[in-house]
């Protein structure tokens, strides 16, 4: 679990990085969660999309996706979320102490 102040700094990390997960009218698929999963385990940090097809909302989205892969969600703003997962052997993001 990461602690309020840690949720801060990686969003302001959040805010320089591009969209790479996008989640339309097909929903939550098998490739939605390989594609995430790939991208945490490169970079730790993700940021993504809901477009207005999908059926879910972005905190359904996010929560859901964070569950699969093990993640945590940073933030989910209108649209968009953010989801973070510590990658143990290769960390790149170091976080402020709790």
């Amino acid at each position: 679990m990461i602690s309020s102040k840690q949720r801060a700094y990686l969003r302001s990390l959040a805010n320089s990085i591009d969209t790479i997960i996008m989640v339309g009218k097909g929903g939550i698929n098998e490739q939605v969660i390989k594609q995430t999963s790939d991208a945490l385990k490169a970079r730790e940090l993700v940021k993504g999309k809901v477009l207005e097809s999908c059926e879910l909302s972005s905190r359904e989205v996010a929560d859901y996706i964070a569950q699969q892969v093990k993640a945590d969600v940073v933030q989910v703003i209108g649209s968009k979320f953010v989801l973070y997962k510590r990658n143990d052997k290769e960390p790149k993001i170091t976080l402020p102490r709790k």
